[in-house]
């Protein structure tokens, strides 16, 4: 007896590999409960084709080919200090490898490792946050990468500076004081260009009670002009100006986030090199896009079916 394959069966030969491949690009857009009740199929049924159709994409499309530049974070994967790493490839703008068991050192050293000594060569900038273990492990596998430090952690950390300011204020004020100062956390730390009128009008009255606040401000706002600089001694200058103007000032946060920029500041100003301009903003896009897939997947606990959704939800469909 002879058995023939059909290559237009699925893996499960109950279905065709087109109805699999429908299955795979509805549930890109819908949650697997709403696919199953639209088609008439289990959870189980559904969720087992979405799995098949996603390693598809990945044999397909997910090819870790010539690297240049890599954006390195963590994702959180729920409550609870629960991480895994996540490996970008920041030219075609899609993760490459999400894995490990936290954010530690060891656990990027698993993405370094299976890459070939070619690959490695290859690579020439890593884009990451401020996290030590990620550092450590880059410069043991790939020390002649320039390193650059997102944009937007930094600026978080500035913002949580803004925050603390907002705070110690509160405190410090008067009780007639503090109503200029209560609910404006979001107000503060928002761009002013970004606020509507009723956001402007209390941003005026909050300066006009509060020189302090004020001051810490327009230092916030003015800081990300560091990254439009295309050269290091012009943005070493600018920076040298910036934190002149904390001079005399009781404004602690600044002064220690300050601390922090001058410990990790060739991993900042490296950006200014032309050879070095990368999207810094992709990095915390595609993070913003995992949450919203593990929205869409809230309560499956399976980290393969979630490495899977994240890292195929940035591939073309099939």
């Amino acid at each position: 007896m002879k058995v023939e394959t059909l290559s237009w069966l699925a893996s499960n030969t109950r279905y065709t590999k087109r109805y699999e491949r429908h299955i795979g690009r509805l549930c890109r857009e819908l949650t697997v409960k709403r696919v199953a009740e639209l088609e008439r199929l289990s959870w189980y049924q559904v969720r087992q084709i979405e799995t098949n159709y996603m390693n598809e994409l990945v044999s397909h499309f997910g090819k870790i080919t010539k690297l240049r530049a890599i954006g390195i974070d963590e994702i959180s994967i729920r409550r609870g200090h629960t991480y895994m790493t996540c490996v970008s490839d920041l030219d075609k703008g899609r993760p490459l490898w999400i894995g490990g068991e936290g954010r530690r050192e060891e656990d990027l050293d698993l993405f370094y490792n299976m890459l070939s000594d070619s690959q490695k060569k290859n690579i020439s900038l890593v884009v990451m946050d401020m996290w030590k273990p990620f550092r450590k492990s880059t410069l043991k596998h790939i020390p002649h990468a320039q390193i650059i430090y997102d944009k937007f952690h930094i600026l978080r950390h500035l913002g949580d500076a803004m925050d603390t300011v907002r705070k110690q204020e509160y405190s410090r004020v008067s009780e007639k004081e503090r109503i200029f100062i209560k609910g404006q956390k979001y107000t503060l730390l928002s761009q002013k260009a970004n606020l509507d009128v009723k956001g402007k009008r209390a941003l005026q009255l909050l300066f006009k009670a509060n020189k302090r606040i004020y001051k810490a401000y327009l230092l916030k706002e003015s800081f990300g002009k560091l990254w439009n600089y295309k050269s290091a001694s012009n943005a070493e200058r600018f920076f040298t100006n910036w934190k002149s103007q904390l001079k005399w000032s009781r404004l602690k946060p600044f002064h220690q986030f300050v601390k922090m920029i001058e410990r990790h500041w060739n991993g900042i100003v490296s950006y200014c090199n032309p050879n070095n301009k990368v999207s810094l903003g992709l990095v915390e896009g595609i993070n913003n896009k995992v949450r919203v897939i593990q929205r869409r997947a809230y309560g499956i606990k399976d980290r393969e079916y979630l490495k899977l959704k994240i890292v195929t939800a940035f591939l073309p469909e099939l």
